[in-house]
């Protein structure tokens, strides 16, 4: 029972991480650090309800983006976009390894800080910034260990073009996230 508890908790990880990689890839400066930062608030909030500890969106954001936030090179991959042609490329790659790890990070520190039963409003900040940096260089690893496991079909683009027939009605929710789950079963 436990050893299932810490698969459900991982795979709410691990699923953001993937999530958050493919918003890195959105070639729109800045549009990137907003869907990734969307989905980051989402994994914290999904680990607070898996832990049953009382969650408070504007704190849970507000801590998120401290931490993850001021990371320099992720505003840079995503400014390096603007430039046309490599820079594009560049800063997508750049993007999609550096959204995977601040989400493993984050995930992996509010998951640490939740499952001690504690709650958004007893973070010590200067603690969660080192424990952050800490698991950074991890989740650079796991995100690029990830990135080369990708297939040839592409998941991530697959699952783009998923979400723009979902949003147009050509498929419904369901077709979109059971194909989702199929796909990226594939690379994780």
């Amino acid at each position: 029972m436990m050893e299932e508890k810490k698969k459900n908790q991982e795979d709410i990880i691990s699923n953001h991480v993937i999530f958050a990689m493919t918003a890195g890839a959105i070639p729109v400066p800045v549009a990137d650090i907003v869907a990734v930062s969307a989905i980051q608030y989402d994994m914290i909030r999904q680990l607070a309800a898996f832990y049953n500890v009382n969650y408070d969106a504007d704190k849970g954001k507000t801590l998120a983006s401290s931490l993850a936030g001021a990371t320099v090179s992720r505003i840079g991959a995503s400014a390096l976009k603007a430039i046309p042609g490599v820079g594009t490329l560049l800063g997508i790659g750049s993007q999609v390894v550096m959204a995977g790890a601040t989400t493993y990070a984050l995930g992996k520190l509010f998951d640490a800080h939740f499952s001690g039963g504690k709650g958004l409003d007893n973070i010590n900040l200067d603690s969660a910034k080192k424990q952050y940096n800490d698991l950074l260089s991890k989740g650079k690893e796991y995100a690029k260990n990830l990135k080369k496991s990708f297939s040839k079909d592409d998941v991530f683009k697959t699952i783009e073009k998923l979400n723009q027939l979902k949003e147009t009605g050509a498929i419904t929710e369901e077709e979109f996230i059971r194909t989702k789950e199929k796909l990226l079963s594939k690379i994780v």
